[in-house]
């Protein structure tokens, strides 16, 4: 029985009910009612509109049309006996809320409509009965006032509604695409993050493992190459800790950081000098001078060439690994050649060409990797000059 009883009605809607019979009573009481016929009915008879009228307020919001349905014939019957301010006003709500709490958005101009007529044809009856002009603009005026300005205001509140819903949703979408933007930006930079990580750790410690594990394996190594070995040993180790350094304190100060501690093509041969075991050397040839290269670019062509090299050490037979990099047709052109080996080198997880192709796509460039006769091939062309792709500075 409660929960029906919520259904039927607000607590709202109960206590604009109750005040509507309080207020009607007072007005009642006090003979506020319009003066247009002389014979006025019985006290009694004036508290049936008002009652009903004051019912159907029960209804305005669960059942806005139910509540119009039931007033209209008591606000009629108010009218066949004297209008009188009270009833008028209670029904006046009832078109508000019908127009308002209505679900389809017509009904309010259906109302609207049908409340013109009706004052119409009050204004035209008026004046024809009492064949006074004025006396009809004023009937009208009246009618107006209470039927179609409820109507009216209610289409203002209901568009005012829907506009601030329509903002609120907005609201939601741009909070959504914010946080979508949010976690893009977070995954773009935990890949650079995962990219830089990889690069500098695996060129450094798969150097560090190889010559160690040479050191291991040779027992009667002369003291030349046991110098050798430990000095690519700690050269890597340092030049790692250096690295990882820089990485900590890009991720500590942000911008802030110095960018011209980061790896420049200028070192390169430095690179290429370390790339060394026993049966596999490398060698660096550029073609002519490079010109002043955009940070992104410079440090993806060291990393793909740093990348290259890390895995020529782990899997390239003997031989010599030849690195070209040059510009030409404002692009760097990567060419790194390796001697294919036989499979038993370090163990990799596949990381280095999926970094490797990453930063080549992120700047619009291009990179391929695999077999060439004997030997493996990493080609990479980075446009200088190029629009990064969309999040690309972010991602380097």
């Amino acid at each position: 029985m409660l929960s029906k009883a919520r259904r039927l009605t607000t607590p709202q809607d109960a206590l604009i009910a109750a005040g509507s019979v309080a207020a009607g009573l007072v007005l009642l009481a006090a003979h506020g009612y319009s003066t247009w016929t002389d014979h006025w009915p019985p006290g009694w008879a004036r508290l049936v509109p008002l009652a009903g009228l004051c019912a159907a307020m029960l209804l305005r919001r669960t059942a806005p049309l139910s509540a119009l349905a039931i007033s209209t014939p008591f606000n009629f019957l108010d009218v066949a006996f004297g209008p009188s301010i009270a009833t008028a006003m209670i029904y006046g709500d009832a078109l508000y809320a019908a127009s308002l709490y209505g679900r389809r958005r017509r009904t309010a101009e259906w109302l609207l409509g049908a409340t013109v007529a009706a004052t119409a044809a009050v204004t035209a009856g008026a004046a024809a009965a009492a064949r006074d002009l004025a006396l009809g603009v004023v009937a009208g005026a009246l009618a107006a006032a209470v039927w179609v300005t409820p109507v009216l205001t209610a289409m203002l509140v209901r568009e005012h509604r829907s506009r601030a819903e329509a903002e609120r949703q907005r609201a939601e979408q741009v909070a959504r695409l914010a946080e979508l933007d949010r976690r893009a930006a977070v995954g773009a930079e935990r890949a650079r993050m995962a990219r830089e990580l990889h690069d500098v750790i695996a060129n450094h410690l798969s150097a560090v493992a190889l010559h160690s594990s040479a050191v291991l394996k040779v027992r009667d190594l002369d003291r030349d190459g046991l110098d050798r070995a430990m000095t690519v040993i700690r050269e890597n180790s340092v030049q790692g800790l250096a690295e990882m350094r820089r990485m900590i304190g890009l991720l500590r100060e942000g911008e802030g950081a110095d960018p011209a501690e980061a790896p420049r093509l200028a070192g390169l041969a430095r690179l290429v000098d370390r790339t060394a075991r026993p049966g596999l050397s490398a060698r660096l040839r550029t073609g002519g001078e490079l010109p002043e290269l955009p940070a992104p670019v410079e440090l993806a062509a060291y990393r793909i060439v740093q990348e290259s090299l890390t895995n020529a050490l782990k899997h390239a037979g003997p031989g010599r690994a030849e690195v070209s990099v040059r510009y030409a047709g404002g692009r760097v052109l990567i060419d790194v050649l390796s001697p294919l080996g036989d499979g038993a080198g370090l163990p990799g997880s596949g990381s280095g060409l999926i970094g490797m192709r990453e930063r080549a796509a992120i700047l619009g460039g291009e990179f391929a990797a695999g077999p060439d006769g004997g030997h493996w091939l990493v080609h990479a062309e980075l446009p200088v000059d190029g629009e990064p792709a969309r999040g690309g500075e972010a991602a380097l």
